[in-house]
């Protein structure tokens, strides 16, 4: 079940989170989320903001991710490429981090959030593979470079609802 994240659900969240960095820097990407990455106090402003969410099994937090609709600033300058489709709004999926209990639970994000928008756009750091076959395999397209607040590079790519294909054909 996916809900909107509560305050109550924090411990659970840092754990999922930690989770996430250890599996991340095991797999060969230590610098994108580093030690600390999301913050607590960004966790909250996202929770109180009503964009944090967690999908929950059986009582049990499982994944948890912002989706956040409309323009990112991030995404305004793209590089090395262009978006599929830029004139349709779009929603956003950032931080999205699984418990590691379930497969297939990135799929069942992406579907939610496509519920809920007609284009999907998300950035990962060159090293996240992993996230970057999940993407791939869940039909987002390789767009460019963009950079996030500090500076640094993400791999953007972007999903296009099946009734937005429909009407560019």
């Amino acid at each position: 079940m996916f809900r909107g994240a509560r305050r109550s659900d924090l411990e659970q969240i840092l754990e999922i989170y930690a989770h996430a960095r250890k599996a991340m820097a095991d797999s060969g990407n230590p610098t994108q989320w580093g030690d600390s990455y999301p913050p607590q106090k960004m966790l909250e402003e996202d929770i109180d903001s009503n964009r944090l969410f967690v999908y929950t099994v059986k009582g049990r937090l499982e994944v948890v991710f912002a989706f956040i609709l409309g323009p990112d600033p991030a995404y305004a300058k793209i590089e090395d490429g262009q978006w599929l489709n830029d004139e349709v709004p779009y929603g956003t999926i950032h931080r999205l981090a699984s418990a590691g209990d379930r497969r297939g639970v990135a799929s069942e994000v992406i579907a939610w959030c496509l519920e809920h928008c007609e284009s999907l756009r998300a950035d990962t750091h060159a090293d996240n593979k992993i996230m970057q076959h999940l993407l791939e395999k869940n039909g987002f397209a390789r767009c460019g470079i963009i950079h996030v607040e500090d500076g640094t590079p993400r791999v953007a790519y972007q999903r296009l609802s099946a009734t937005v294909h429909m009407q560019e054909e």
